[in-house]
């Protein structure tokens, strides 16, 4: 198994003076993810939760949505010199009757740890193919007072972070504060299908009443990814795309960003949002 963290020489400067050190950096690989014995992603990852990671992949891109749809996932033998296992492929087996999809034969598709999949002509085919639409979950009402707490929590249990500071976080929150589940990665995008994998595999999906926090930005992947899931509130620290903004329009997704401190802004599914403690200011919306 690849290690979640290696050290590497640095030549370290403060104040003008000079000394060399061993720093502990991130570990980032390559895992390649097969399905059926055919190549389908490749993404740069760090390593760990491997097999969530594929599971919860799959169930963004549509492929399966309970635990039964998925009959084993396997490490593949790695291509050492030495023929020792790399742990950087991982072989999905689908259960018997469930269908292969068209991705396998007519793509093989490259991630990077800073972007998953994306593109426009993608907004409609979430929203047909969500299994779980998230307008009809049953409601959930959060307030700014909650949200504003959760990214110290996340940040508290960030225990590779701390040592690197070089690591993506996505939590799992119930609508009551409690930390559920929490992964870190080098991409945000793998965090976040690390989750819904361990979810899938216990059997907990679609994850309704839940609330997602995402270091960094909520691009649309990751707004896919929690439609995909059914998790009707996504809140990220910084910036969303104008492509997640529109998803999370369509689809009922309620979109939290620049969630820093009492601070926030909400650019979808306010409706979520118990806004009787808070005072409106400035002019009325139009």
């Amino acid at each position: 198994m690849g290690r979640v963290t290696e050290r590497r020489r640095v030549v370290r400067i403060r104040d003008g003076a000079l000394n060399t050190r061993s720093d502990t950096l991130v570990a980032e690989e390559p895992l390649e993810i097969r399905l059926g014995g055919k190549p389908l992603a490749i993404t740069m990852r760090t390593p760990g939760d491997d097999f969530a990671l594929a599971a919860g992949f799959l169930v963004s891109e549509g492929v399966v949505s309970r635990a039964e749809d998925v009959a084993n996932i396997v490490y593949c033998a790695g291509a050492t010199q030495n023929g020792s296992n790399t742990y950087n492929v991982v072989d999905v087996q689908l259960a018997p009757g469930v269908p292969l999809p068209d991705i396998t034969l007519e793509r093989n598709v490259y991630t990077t740890s800073s972007c998953g999949l994306c593109g426009k002509a993608s907004l409609g085919a979430v929203r047909t193919t969500a299994r779980w639409p998230i307008a009809d979950t049953p409601p959930v009402r959060v307030t700014p007072e909650l949200l504003a707490a959760l990214p110290d929590q996340l940040r508290a249990a960030q225990r590779v972070f701390d040592r690197t500071g070089g690591l993506h976080a996505a939590g799992l929150f119930s609508p009551e504060g409690e930390l559920l589940d929490l992964r870190e990665d080098v991409g945000r995008h793998n965090a976040v299908d690390k989750l819904i994998g361990r979810a899938l595999r216990n059997g907990e999906l679609p994850l309704h009443r839940t609330i997602l926090l995402v270091s960094g930005r909520a691009s649309f992947e990751l707004a896919q990814k929690a439609v995909m899931a059914g998790i009707p509130v996504l809140a990220a620290v910084s910036a969303p795309s104008s492509l997640a903004v529109d998803l999370a329009a369509e689809t009922g997704l309620t979109l939290v960003g620049f969630l820093r401190g009492s601070s926030m802004n909400v650019y979808a599914g306010e409706k979520r949002l118990d806004l009787s403690t808070a005072a409106m200011a400035g002019e009325p919306a139009r």
